[in-house]
């Protein structure tokens, strides 16, 4: 790479001053290098979910949704191991995959994702969602903004963002995906991205009416407030990731300044979306971030990073009670994953339970993190602890 190459359409070199590149590739400029990595072999990849799923137990994580499940910038596709597992019993978790929209094409590829959808179901692992990757992410300007970013010394510059598919196509392929009985998954960072994949599942339910395929938009660091009643009166359920809703050096310094003071009070609204009546499902985004949901809900609820307990809070009107933040981790992921008998405590639902060394919602709020995971069952099967 030289200060000649181009930046792709979907990513950036950083440079020097020159135009030499310095060293940091965003979004879809990491391609350029990432198709030079050797591939994972078949037992690499089935190695790699087995140890990711004994991790997850250990934490109390009885199921989730992978979402890269296909070929991203030279990263392997996880699918083959998933269905062995699942079809040799070793997957104890129950997985649904998202399979990768790739942006580069068009609705084209919907009948190969129907085909994949039926080759990829077996066992505790199906393969029924859509990955749409809308936008990039804030800390490098590529998340869609609705109104420009600011630079170092506070004045706007030109740039919103990117928007990876255009919108109005976008629409399209939500309503068909829709009618196919897909659900999709919006990587939806940006207030921009967020208000292009509420008006593509407006879309698709004017088209297609009510089918209940449980649409969501994951991330949503900045919501314009006109967009918060749209979730609830779409039915489009707010997938978020608490553990970022705190103030730490990425956010202080690389977020806040060139976001503007307004603009970055509406950053991860879980409050905001839970008074509009909003569905909310926490998850992690892991391997970006830590995957223990204890300090998730310790965030969501207290707003501070556990480790910063005296800290600045974090837009404190955006809080949660303890109560609405372990329903979003429970139920909520239970909901948006399709498992109506898992979640909750009832008669008759799936027995994937985890049992805590204290009761939190007894404990004092800032102590929320420091509980800790004794056992995890899955269908009443142990698969972590003693």
């Amino acid at each position: 790479l030289t200060a000649a190459t181009p930046d792709p359409a979907d990513g950036r070199i950083e440079r020097e001053a020159d135009g030499t590149p310095s060293g940091t590739l965003q979004e879809g400029a990491t391609g350029l290098v990432s198709r030079l990595v050797p591939p994972s072999t078949a037992e690499d990849r089935l190695a790699g979910l087995l140890r990711a799923q004994r991790v997850l137990h250990s934490l109390g994580i009885t199921g989730w949704q992978d979402a890269l499940l296909g070929s991203f910038n030279g990263m392997s596709d996880p699918a083959d191991a998933y269905l062995t597992a699942a079809k040799d019993g070793s997957l104890t978790a129950r997985v649904t995959g998202a399979l990768w929209w790739d942006r580069e094409r068009g609705a084209e590829q919907i009948p190969e994702l129907v085909d994949r959808r039926q080759q990829l179901n077996a066992g505790r692992f199906k393969a029924t969602s859509i990955k749409i990757m809308q936008d990039g992410i804030a800390e490098n300007f590529t998340a869609a903004m609705t109104a420009p970013y600011l630079d170092g010394c506070g004045c706007a510059t030109a740039n919103t963002g990117l928007s990876f598919v255009d919108p109005e196509a976008l629409r399209g392929y939500v309503t068909e995906l829709d009618a196919l009985d897909f659900q999709v998954h919006f990587h939806a960072l940006g207030d921009r991205a967020v208000r292009e994949a509420l008006d593509a599942i407006e879309a698709a339910v004017a088209a297609n009416g009510r089918r209940g395929n449980r649409h969501h938009l994951a991330h949503l660091q900045v919501v314009h407030p006109s967009d918060l009643n749209r979730f609830a009166a779409l039915g489009a359920i707010a997938n978020i990731q608490p553990l970022w809703a705190a103030h730490e050096p990425q956010m202080d310094d690389l977020t806040i300044p060139f976001l503007g003071e307004e603009r970055a009070a509406w950053q991860y609204p879980f409050g905001s979306l839970l008074r509009a009546g909003a569905t909310l499902a926490a998850g992690s985004d892991w391997p970006v971030s830590s995957p223990n949901p204890i300090e998730g809900i310790h965030v969501a609820v207290n707003r501070r990073d556990p480790d910063s307990p005296d800290g600045k809070v974090f837009y404190p009107e955006e809080r949660i009670d303890l109560l609405s933040a372990l329903t979003a981790y429970t139920a909520g992921t239970a909901h948006v994953n399709g498992h109506d008998d898992a979640g909750s405590l009832m008669p008759g639902n799936l027995a994937d339970l985890v049992v805590l060394d204290r009761d939190i919602l007894a404990a004092p709020a800032d102590e929320i993190a420091e509980a800790r995971v004794e056992r995890t069952y899955v269908g009443g099967t142990l698969v972590h602890g003693g």
